[in-house]
């Protein structure tokens, strides 16, 4: 018989250790990934875009469109667009009545910036953490982009929702505020 050398003692230790692991993963002793999926749902998240320079008459984001999403910077698919609410950037003044202690009006030095949240809907897989869409979790403070023929946005999901039924409000409110 010839020496062992340190190559060789390598590779059986990691065929027993695969081997283990295998053992494990058969007798349920180890959980693999997909037995962590709980169930499938519709969601709707929310995504906050800060600081949109649009100077055309309307938002480009519609209400009942379709939208690209890049979720961490892989592109993901086009998802619905349930709502959009945006609103041109306010400053606040001093009020002169007395119950009143500031009043907002539209800030004239920046008369094209916006500030738009775009609710979009999707199905995901829950797991124990929360939803999983595109193999990414879900969750508020996740950096996305918006893309559509005529914009790129990048913003923040700034809300999750898990629901039986995707909720539809006010789906009219799509048209800039100014």
């Amino acid at each position: 018989m010839k020496k062992l050398n340190i190559v060789d003692i390598i590779i059986v230790l990691g065929v027993i250790i695969a081997l283990a692991v295998g053992v494990m993963t058969a007798k349920h002793f180890r959980q693999t990934a997909d037995k962590q999926i709980e169930a499938t749902s519709p969601i709707t998240f929310q995504v906050f875009l800060r600081g949109v320079t649009v100077t055309g008459e309307e938002f480009p984001i519609k209400s009942n469109d379709k939208t690209f999403i890049t979720i961490r910077n892989v592109p993901y698919t086009e998802l619905n667009v349930v709502k959009v609410s945006s609103e041109s950037r306010k400053t606040a003044l001093p009020s002169q009545k007395a119950k009143e202690q500031y009043i907002l009006i539209q800030d004239p030095a920046q008369p094209a910036i916006y500030d738009a949240v775009i609710t979009i809907s999707d199905t995901a897989k829950i797991t124990k953490d929360g939803a999983v869409v595109g193999g990414n979790k879900i969750k508020m403070g996740l950096p996305v982009t918006l893309e559509g023929e005529s914009y790129k946005f990048n913003g923040t999901i700034s809300d999750v929702r898990v629901s039986s039924e995707v909720e539809v409000e006010d789906a009219g409110a799509n048209n800039l505020v100014g």
